[in-house]
């Protein structure tokens, strides 16, 4: 086991999918001598060669496009857009090429591909380097989408999207890429590499994609949730001494249904968490699957928390972002009703 930020157990989950497959190929901005914008493929180059970590043009629909002829002829791509902002010019080669081609030819050819995208805010990046595009995905048939919130599941859950045989997009939510975050603005932040948020094993191993984790039991409610927000739920919790079980969902889809419904039957209210714009946003999904599966259950109605329906502000992100405080409110009063 050793300590890693999530930074460096991205890089080690690369390291060891190009070490055990030579098929793997890593390409994008900067990824390659420059080891990325957050340094996720540092090293990698230097290691592997120009020929298997390398730079793109800043072309994200033509490097999606090259990641999908390259699976097709055999290759196992991990792309990396530089911000999870940066994609919509890729959006149509990820829903119309990547996501349609096992379907299009019959189970001919598939496009196993990784998308890797830094998302969401936390770092005064504005509206053009915050956004947490997750819905935009999770509505298209033959994609799974996978956000992560922590060192350990980074490391695994990349892994298993690696190997798996279809186009599988990858979610790093960039608040917590090189340090915990509890919420709080006003706060320090330590870096993990002295206080880890958890150790990582070293060496392979895969998280089977699909599958929530439960990052804490409790009985008062269920919190739903993925990414930065399961930190800050966590500190939602503990700073007004609500008993609640928090469900890291990780992959959005598949979502791993049979988890949220034992956890909402256990406890009869569920509060749902993102950090994307509410309207239409994945805890819309997530509400309703909870009011179908498990309305006799409920003693209150569903809450959800999220971003505000604007563009993600820069001088006044600590308004939009969906901190403790507001969480913390939200969580009493699905327990008052």
């Amino acid at each position: 086991m050793t300590a890693m930020t999530m930074v460096e157990a991205i890089r080690d989950a690369h390291m060891i999918a190009m070490e055990r497959d030579d098929r793997v190929v890593v390409f994008g901005e900067d990824v390659g001598f420059f080891g990325g914008v957050f340094r996720c493929t540092q090293g990698l180059q230097e290691r592997f060669g120009d020929h298997r970590c390398f730079d793109a043009p800043i072309n994200e629909s033509a490097i999606v496009g090259a990641a999908i002829g390259m699976a097709a002829y055999g290759l196992r791509p991990c792309v990396e857009m530089q911000f999870a902002d940066y994609m919509y010019p890729a959006y149509d080669q990820i829903v119309s090429e990547a996501a349609r081609l096992r379907h299009r030819s019959a189970g001919d050819f598939s496009a196993p591909i990784v998308v890797r995208m830094p998302s969401g805010g936390g770092i005064f990046g504005g509206q053009t380097h915050s956004q947490s595009p997750e819905a935009l995905f999770t509505h298209v048939a033959g994609l799974t989408t996978v956000v992560v919130s922590n060192p350990y599941d980074a490391k695994g859950l990349l892994i298993a999207a690696i190997e798996d045989e279809d186009p599988v997009v990858f979610l790093e939510p960039k608040r917590v890429y090189n340090g915990p975050f509890d919420g709080h603005h006003d706060r320090p932040v330590v870096p993990w590499s002295k206080h880890p948020l958890g150790e990582v094993p070293d060496g392979y191993y895969a998280i089977p994609l699909g599958e929530a984790r439960v990052h804490r039991t409790g009985s008062d409610l269920t919190v739903l949730t993925y990414g930065t927000l399961v930190h800050v739920a966590e500190t939602a919790a503990n700073e007004r001494d609500i008993d609640a079980e928090i469900i890291d969902l990780r992959t959005l889809v598949p979502l791993d249904v049979d988890t949220i419904v034992e956890s909402v039957v256990k406890t009869g209210r569920c509060l749902v968490l993102h950090e994307a714009t509410v309207t239409s946003g994945f805890g819309a999904e997530l509400s309703a699957t909870v009011q179908e599966r498990c309305f006799y259950h409920l003693e209150a109605p569903i809450v959800r928390v999220a971003g505000w329906d604007t563009p993600y502000p820069h001088a006044l992100e600590w308004s939009y972002f969906p901190g403790p405080e507001r969480v913390g409110r939200a969580m009493q009063e699905v327990l008052a009703a």
